[in-house]
């Protein structure tokens, strides 16, 4: 590890959901910047007592580089910490545009998203036989903007199962837009079933569930504002269905 740079997904905030991969890459960090806003600090809790550590909620993006480059000009080994996998919402690229143009190593270790934390929370499997073959993970429009044919208007459309992050704090507009449809073609329909999940996987994991006609009131009630994962699509409540052909006794293949 040493004179490089470990992007690392510390998964959704229990630190048992993080991987083996990542635990020893913070174990043997000389320096960790971590995402201190999301991230759980227990996931750090093993790492070396002469560890330099940073919180990159309260620095920007050339701080971080800075900090980066004067590890790696001393070679020191150091663990980019990211909340779920760094691959999703992470803005690890931007991150390694920088690292790319200094020629400086880096490694990636995926980790566990929120959107899989969230569907354990529920207990539900997201892809569903004649219900939903299709996930579709987004966000709504806010500082950062999407192209149109990407809006969740557009998206609900499909029907499928879609999750949703950074969406509860406008929780009313994404409800709206899920039902409006797009370019003359439905959305869900307001019985659809949704659910929210505050901090899957945490110890104050919090779940609220509903249809499209009641979430809002639900989520204001529960008073969630953020850090939640938005879960959309008749696979929440699928009634009977169709079993898969896995394990058909009829259907034999390799994968198994």
């Amino acid at each position: 590890m040493k004179g490089k740079v470990i992007f690392i997904g510390a998964g959704p905030g229990d630190p048992k959901l993080l991987t083996i991969g990542g635990y020893q890459a913070i174990e043997k960090a000389d320096i960790i910047i971590y995402a201190g806003s999301l991230v759980n600090p227990e996931v750090l809790n093993h790492r070396k007592k002469t560890a330099e550590v940073y919180n990159s909620a309260t620095i920007d993006l050339n701080q971080i580089i800075e900090i980066i480059e004067k590890g790696i000009d001393n070679n020191k080994a150091i663990a980019r910490v990211h909340t779920g996998d760094p691959s999703i919402y992470g803005a690890i690229g931007e991150q390694i545009r920088e690292l790319e143009k200094r020629n400086i190593e880096y490694e990636i270790i995926p980790g566990v998203s929120s959107v899989f934390a969230t569907a354990a929370a529920l207990e539900s499997e997201l892809t569903l036989p004649e219900i939903s073959q299709t996930v579709i993970i987004t966000r709504p429009e806010g500082r950062t903007p999407k192209p149109e044919k990407e809006s969740l208007a557009s998206l609900a459309t499909h029907q499928a199962t879609m999750c949703i992050f950074l969406g509860v704090g406008m929780i009313e507009k994404v409800v709206e837009e899920l039902k409006n449809g797009f370019d003359g073609k439905e959305g869900y329909n307001e019985n659809t079933p949704i659910a929210v999940v505050k901090k899957a996987s945490w110890k104050e994991q919090l779940i609220v569930k509903g249809t499209l006609s009641d979430i809002v009131n639900k989520v204001k009630k529960a008073n969630i504002t953020k850090t939640a994962m938005i879960v959309v699509g008749e696979v929440l409540d699928p009634g009977d269905f169709e079993s898969s052909k896995l394990y058909d006794p009829n259907f034999k293949h390799e994968y198994r």
